[in-house]
């Protein structure tokens, strides 16, 4: 079952036309309903660019072009739908002139546009094809019945498979129109969601609620990003506005730090870069109702590095805790191994260790950071090949007045070392010691709140030939 728009005189397409929103931006995406079929049109790359065009140049099907102009957005149009009962989703995507070229690509579940803007997220439906009929989207092409496949480059295709949801979840959808690529003139389309879900009952396919958030979703940005406009015009009032106030809980803690501005003519505010809050709108129409609306908006900053406290060393499990100074949202990963969310690493290797910080939001990615972990090695083989040749504690130059004694498994005293020394090298009065497992003690003292304390660490280590 699919539900269309039906136009009984040809002057009517440009009046709808005109009264339609265009969001060129992920930020202030438009929610869409499976009861609603949204007539609209495509007149822009974006106030802002959500694909920084010197960094991402490709996500999913869609391509930078050639050209500096020819960014990956063309034209573009975002909407954004939430699940509301699980199922099969689709969506047709009807040209409503002759020189428009669709295409889109589909984000999520469950994603942000931060994530999509630094290609962290690819799209999971994604179709450029040559558009050889009205329609391009997911699911079944009604003009000619084509199935959606996966996309292949060239095989004229313009349809991609269902979409399997479950219920919550939520998705972007990136429309863009390539053919007015350079002139940037609108182009008319229809946009009508389909699939069993959407067949059993159009008011719950989709989270309807979505559509009175006028103020969109909630925003994380990169300190230093563009300006957000926030709109009162987008809400149900329409520009049946008799008073506008913006307030500001920059804490997000339920406590009203500043009314910003109150008048009819406030009908936006613009937030800048650093600062975060969560933002109220209230609008009084002239019929003397209340409109209300909220969107926290969340600004990061690039990650920095904190401290890196090691939780346990000089055992068989080194593991470290690392400590970012401010709130973001971050992935580590230490001498080039792959990134994890959380921020404690074991068996870390004794010795000089790397560390990399990325902000999962796109704000930045750490250098390397150097860092020492004090460890030792849990053999050595003396064979004079060049490796693993002596014993030693590494790290043993940041401990403070360190000195450690080898024995035997009777305990006899074999070797006394301290951070000058070259290592162990697996003798006892110039005679090779036997393969076997050898003890050592390492004292030291460790400065705690400014007072040296005493430390002793007892082990063992093997010694292979």
């Amino acid at each position: 079952m699919k539900y269309a728009v039906l136009f009984f005189l040809g002057w009517l397409l440009p009046l709808q036309l005109l009264q339609a929103q265009n969001a060129p931006d992920c930020r202030s995406a438009i929610p869409v309903c499976a009861d609603t079929v949204i007539t609209t049109f495509a007149d822009g790359g974006g106030d802002i660019d959500d694909f920084d065009p010197d960094v991402i140049r490709q996500s999913g099907c869609l391509e930078k072009g050639s050209i500096s102009s020819a960014n990956i957005e063309h034209n573009t149009s975002w909407f954004v739908f939430r699940a509301g009962t699980g199922g099969q989703i689709g969506f047709d995507i009807e040209a409503l002139s002759d020189t428009a070229e669709w295409d889109f690509a589909l984000y999520g579940p469950d994603v942000d546009c931060g994530s999509i803007s630094n290609g962290t997220a690819q799209p999971i439906r994604c179709n450029y094809e040559v558009n050889d009929t009205r329609y391009t989207g997911i699911g079944v092409n009604p003009e000619n019945g084509q199935v959606g496949q996966p996309f292949v480059k060239g095989s004229q295709n313009t349809y991609d498979e269902f979409l399997e949801v479950q219920p919550g979840e939520l998705y972007y959808l990136l429309i863009n129109n390539y053919n007015t690529n350079f002139d940037g003139d609108p182009e008319p389309f229809s946009l009508t969601f389909t699939g069993n879900s959407v067949n059993q009952d159009q008011n719950t396919a989709l989270d309807c609620s979505l559509r009175d958030e006028f103020l969109g979703l909630d925003i994380v940005a990169c300190e230093g990003d563009p300006d957000i406009t926030l709109s009162a015009l987008n809400s149900p009032a329409g520009p049946d506005i008799a008073n506008v106030t913006w307030i500001v809980d920059y804490e997000d803690d339920g406590v009203v730090d500043a009314i910003l501005a109150s008048g009819p003519a406030q009908t936006e505010w613009v937030v800048s870069s650093p600062d975060s809050g969560r933002y109220f709108v209230e609008i009084e129409t002239n019929q003397a109702t209340i409109i209300t609306d909220d969107v926290l908006i969340t600004f990061y900053g690039p990650p920095v590095l904190d401290r890196i406290d090691v939780l346990e060393d000089l055992s068989d499990s080194n593991t470290i805790e690392i400590f970012m100074q401010g709130d973001g949202d971050y992935e580590y990963a230490i001498n080039g191994g792959p990134f994890q969310d959380s921020p404690i690493f074991t068996d870390v290797p004794p010795g000089q260790n790397t560390l990399v910080v990325n902000d999962t939001n796109g704000c930045g990615t750490t250098e390397p950071i150097p860092f020492l972990m004090v460890g030792y090695p849990k053999f050595f083989t003396p064979n004079a090949d060049g490796i693993h040749d002596t014993w030693h504690i590494l790290g043993i130059e940041t401990l403070t007045d360190p000195v450690v004694f080898i024995f035997d498994r009777y305990g006899k005293l074999l070797k006394q070392i301290d951070e000058t020394s070259l290592g162990w090298d697996g003798t006892f009065n110039g005679r090779p010691m036997p393969s076997s497992d050898y003890w050592f003690r390492l004292e030291y003292e460790r400065d705690e709140d400014g007072i040296l304390v005493a430390n002793l660490v007892r082990t063992h280590f093997t010694l292979k030939r």
